[in-house]
């Protein structure tokens, strides 16, 4: 191979390195922008989802994910909406599973945990080891309130039969002031019972729900971090799992506690991942509008260099960080967009 040609090819395939020299090494795609319930804080009641013909098909989303793959990827988690009810979604795991020792390190998901009673032994079976399930409350009728739509049964079946198919449950609880407050040592002595991790994320300001509503549910988790100090001891843990949350280790339980807080301790510095929509959006930063078409080069020919190029070219423009705030009593950084467009 003639020099130039070479050093033509070990540039095609050069990791990922974001203008502050992060490592882009993690890649958050959603399938579908389609739930089986309704979060308050993630979507309207009565949305109003995207065509189908503007979503990916699998095999898109395989051939985007794999490019991505062999750009340093090394973790990949799958998100939606919800993930487990795209049409066939299991091929698409099948699909991304043959990377699993070959480039990728990690294949996982976010889900609510409604249909993992259907896909748990699959999903297990494409090497996914590890699983994050959305839960906020462990009362069944908040749960229907919060989620509109959802049964609690439903999901903690799901959750059951998770662990029965050898996969390790992390409960991700979104912290909400007025809602879940008086069910923080509930929540934490349950996920402690049932040999689960547990993560509090802060609300964020995402689609267009009311800036009273937002300021309302927002509740900081320094304060719910100093809830916990009053009952047990805290030991700061350095581990990291590829994502934003920080870890604490309760000592008394010797549980393992993660805190996800883009606006009280903005986490932007490390950060390593950039998110896919399922119409083919890359967003380079959850709390910023700027994106990048990855439809139009994966739609225009089965060459994956023009698909490489918009990929660098959108690292390029990755920014510092988000601007999230809601310290001064209004919504700062407030973003249009639906989580549940973005991926969750």
């Amino acid at each position: 191979m003639p020099a130039h040609a070479y050093l033509c090819a070990m540039d095609a395939h050069a990791p990922l390195i974001d203008p502050f020299a992060r490592p882009i090494t993690y890649l958050r795609v959603s399938v579908t922008d389609r739930c089986d319930f309704r979060c308050t804080y993630c979507m309207a009641e009565h949305m109003q989802f995207l065509p189908k013909r503007d979503l990916l098909t699998l095999e898109e989303l395989d051939r985007l994910c794999s490019a991505f793959v062999g750009l340093g990827v090394r973790k990949l988690r799958v998100t939606g909406g919800e993930p487990l009810v795209r049409r066939n979604i299991m091929e698409f795991f099948r699909a991304m599973s043959r990377h699993l020792g070959a480039g990728l390190d990690e294949l996982t998901l976010t889900t609510n945990g409604s249909q993992l009673a259907r896909f748990a032994t699959e999903l297990a079976d494409c090497g996914v080891r590890r699983v994050n399930v959305s839960l906020d409350t462990l009362d069944e009728d908040r749960f229907a309130r919060i989620t509109r739509w959802g049964r609690l049964p439903q999901v903690l079946q799901g959750i059951e039969a998770a662990k029965a198919a050898g996969m390790r449950v992390k409960i991700n609880t979104v912290a909400l002031k007025g809602f879940n407050e008086d069910e923080l040592f509930r929540l934490v002595g349950w996920c402690a019972d049932q040999g689960h991790d547990l993560t509090f994320i802060e609300v964020m300001p995402m689609g267009e729900m009311g800036e009273e509503e937002r300021l309302d549910q927002y509740w900081a988790l320094s304060d719910l971090r100093d809830r916990l100090g009053e009952r047990f001891t805290l030991t700061p843990l350095a581990e990291r799992t590829g994502g934003p949350a920080r870890y604490v280790r309760l000592d008394e339980t010797g549980q393992k506690i993660g805190f996800i807080t883009p606006l009280t301790h903005n986490f932007c510095e490390s950060c390593n991942r950039v998110r896919i929509t399922c119409t083919g959006e890359l967003f380079m930063c959850l709390g910023q509008e700027d994106r990048a078409d990855l439809r139009a080069p994966l739609r225009a020919g089965a060459e994956d260099a023009p698909l490489r190029a918009a990929i660098r070219d959108a690292i390029a423009r990755k920014p510092k960080g988000h601007d999230f705030d809601y310290s001064r009593q209004h919504v700062a950084g407030q973003v249009s967009r639906y989580m549940s467009h973005t991926g969750g």
